[in-house]
């Protein structure tokens, strides 16, 4: 019997997370979370049950507008456990440790199944406005994130002892990291006070945010993009040299472009003005006179994005080939439970998992549901749907260690390269068994959404996990309930991209600029209608990719900011100015600590609070409400001067009240 076992029935509960949480075990060590391993806790109530949905719908409206407005999704579960501890602490509830870490992982199903949803799907309606025929619905969208969520569901369960508990001390989990400390924030003695804080801070900070964002989107009051072309200068600078310069004056970006921090938004930046900078003036001076015609903005959509298209794609392959180790181990491991190994003692509840028998019997399920889905309402060739089918299985599983291990290492899953991969396989597949044109573009996308959402998913999944796992939470409820989570969650951004598509659209002057499903868009087409693929830019990208790898730059972020407008790129270098800023002005390392950490709760309400605002101007508009100033174009673009550095006043001057 485990140490654990045999002493701990004794101890009280820790306030506070063990000395160990963070580090490798020794040799005789073992791991005590704070909530007691061999004792039940409440966990799954009505009241847990109840917050946790309304909160994955509430961030999974705000998560696929920001997503499909700036290409990054937000990550729910610290703005989520926030809420969660706040909310606790005001109603007075008791033992609300389990219930907030249920209340987290159901809620943060939002972020993982908008990812998978809007990285993928809206191509269908980029594609649509130049090809009719294309039909999209409801019940594509939904299915399609759905079934892929559970997939990703699991898929990971059979890895998740290898993930949470068998690597522990060895994987950093930065989001599961920040996550667990705001939960185990509200179990300290003499921490109400501060945890209310934490809630009204988070609060006002979403207020200021949605307001923010809200009077602009609406009203217009300001510019919503700082532009040149926007001066006289500017337009012949760059009619001249198709040199440019904007940045979104959004808070929601702003908050992003903080907690991302200056390092990857320096590196984001980079791929942007590389583009923009040297490419698009290259191709527009020394290219053919049809290319140096046309606007800075059309050079990029047409030719240089493709590289970055490319980029991003080879940094997918790149990210495979690094973590074929964590595969092959992995997919080892499932095999050998799946093969008959059973433990011979009955595990605690800390450690009791979905058991595999059942996994089993669900996967089964799933599978058959995804061949239905195929066959009768994707695809209607049964045996050209048993080959969606297959691509879909066999993709979905092997790299669902893949999104798993990047997410537990550095906190982002790389799944649009893996997904760009997908798309380019699958179409390759499909066009040589007979499936191409608009039928083969639907099935391509609604395939690589199950695909994407199950990769996002697997990801996303081992957070909550590890999460668990620190606090001492039982990981078959969450297991469980995740199910339901993934439910509610498919159904919400199902109705809100369609909703979206109405007010804004995805192509257009004034469309959402879904960055991915773009480049989805860009890659499916000549490959399914027959066009000139073009292949030479890509192979640029992919060289590209390869040499920033050689040179140690993270590929995948450069590539990203390669095909992400640059106006929706420089305010994250902004935003990670700041929290370079705010975290380096003392010399104590423990107040630079604290004062990132507020920072990092005030850009999450920024984000927060931006992304359901605009949420609310999407429905204004829908509504029929439409409001334009009057005032000149440069007059806007010198309100959005001072508005933006109030602003980013506001989130340093914040930021920077920690006492010592």
């Amino acid at each position: 019997m485990s140490k654990i076992n045999s002493k701990v029935d004794q101890d009280a509960d820790p306030i506070e997370l063990p000395e160990n949480a963070f580090r490798e075990l020794g040799a005789d060590e073992d791991y005590r979370p704070v909530m007691h391993p061999a004792r039940d806790y409440p966990e799954v109530t009505p009241y847990s049950v109840t917050m946790g949905l309304i909160l994955a719908v509430i961030f999974s409206a705000a998560a696929a507008y920001l997503g499909l407005k700036v290409g990054q999704v937000f990550e729910a579960a610290i703005p989520i456990a926030i809420i969660a501890v706040g909310m606790s602490g005001a109603i007075g509830k008791k033992n609300a440790l389990g219930q907030n870490v249920m209340i987290q992982s159901i809620g943060a199903c939002s972020g993982v199944i908008v990812a998978g949803a809007i990285f993928t799907l809206p191509a269908l309606y980029i594609l649509q406005a130049k090809y009719p025929e294309i039909s999209v619905n409801f019940l594509q969208i939904f299915l399609s994130s759905l079934l892929g969520g559970v997939l990703g569901i699991l898929f990971f369960i059979p890895f998740r002892k290898y993930f949470v508990k068998d690597m522990h001390g060895k994987y950093p989990f930065p989001e599961a990291t920040a996550t667990t400390q705001v939960l185990a924030s509200g179990i300290a003695k003499g921490n109400d006070t501060k945890t209310e804080g934490q809630a009204k801070t988070l609060v006002i900070a979403s207020l200021i945010g949605g307001i923010y964002d809200y009077v602009v989107e609406t009203f217009g009051c300001w510019a919503g993009t700082l532009s040149t072309m926007a001066t006289e200068w500017g337009t012949s600078l760059a009619a001249k040299t198709k040199l440019m310069l904007t940045c979104n004056t959004g808070a929601a970006v702003l908050g992003l472009g903080y907690i991302i921090g200056l390092k990857y938004a320096f590196i984001i930046t980079a791929g942007s003005l590389f583009v923009w900078w040297v490419l698009i003036p290259i191709m527009g001076t020394y290219g053919s006179a049809e290319i140096a015609s046309l606007d800075p903005q059309v050079i990029f959509s047409d030719y240089a994005r493709l590289i970055g298209i490319g980029g991003i794609a080879m940094a997918g392959i790149i990210g495979i080939v690094k973590s074929w180790p964590i595969i092959r181990g992995a997919v080892g491991l499932a095999g050998r439970e799946l093969g008959g190994k059973v433990e011979t003692e009955k595990p605690i509840r800390w450690q009791a998992d979905i058991s595999m028998k059942h996994i089993v019997f669900f996967v089964a399920i799933a599978l058959v549901a995804v061949l239905l889905f195929f066959w009768f309402g994707v695809i209607h060739t049964f045996w050209q749907a048993i080959v969606a089918w297959v691509v879909v299985t066999v993709i979905a599983f092997l790299f669902t260690t893949v999104a798993a291990n990047a997410i537990a290492i550095v906190g982002s899953n790389p799944v649009s390269g893996m997904t760009l991969m997908t798309l380019i396989i699958a179409s390759a597949i499909f066009v040589a068994i007979g499936l191409s044109g608009t039928s083969g573009i639907v099935a391509s996308m609604v395939i690589g959404g199950v695909v994407c959402t199950a990769l996002s998913m697997a990801g996303g999944f081992v957070t909550d996990l590890k999460v668990g796992y620190w606090l001492g939470s039982t990981p078959r409820k969450q297991e469980q309930w995740k199910f339901l989570g993934t439910l509610v969650s498919a159904a919400t951004v199902g109705g809100v991209i369609m909703l979206l598509n109405n007010v804004y659209g995805f192509t257009g002057d004034d469309a959402l600029v879904a960055p991915q499903a773009n480049a989805m868009a860009k890659v499916i087409e000549p490959l399914m209608m027959g066009g000139d693929t073009p292949w030479i830019l890509y192979m640029a990208g992919a060289v590209l990719a390869l040499l920033l790898n050689w040179l140690g730059v993270p590929a995948l972020a450069f590539c990203l900011g390669m095909f992400i407008p640059l106006g929706l790129n420089t305010p994250l270098l902004v935003g990670g100015a700041v929290a370079w800023y705010v975290g380096s002005r003392s010399k104590d390392s423990a107040v630079n600590d604290a004062r990132r950490d507020r920072g990092t709760l005030i850009a999450s309400g920024l984000i927060a609070g931006g992304a359901l605002f605009g949420v609310f101007a999407a429905l204004t508009k829908f509504a029929g409400f439409e409001f334009s100033s009057s005032a000149s174009a440069l007059a806007l673009q010198w309100r959005a001067i001072v508005v933006y550095v109030l602003l980013i006043g506001y989130l340093i001057f914040e930021s920077m009240k920690v006492k010592k």
